[in-house]
């Protein structure tokens, strides 16, 4: 697996995700998004083997909806 060329900024976090096929890669993908903001989802062949190999940005600083109001009522004071 290769390394980030960069670590990402404050609050963000690079997910990668190999599935056996692209459907069930991007179902998983649906998790960390529905929790958060996330950029656009890039798609790669996952090897010789097969598979695919799914990447996207999450921004742990930006909920998104519905689990906006969830998580900023969880939050403790000062978070």
């Amino acid at each position: 697996m290769q390394q980030p060329k960069q670590t990402p900024s404050e609050g963000h976090a690079d997910v990668r995700i190999v599935a056996a096929s692209p459907e069930v890669a991007r179902r998983v993908a649906e998790v960390p998004r529905r929790c958060s903001a996330a950029t656009e989802q890039c798609s790669y062949p996952a090897g010789t083997g097969g598979g695919t190999r799914l990447e996207l940005v999450v921004d742990t600083t930006r909920a998104a909806e519905p689990a906006r109001s969830w998580l900023e009522t969880s939050r403790s004071p000062g978070e």
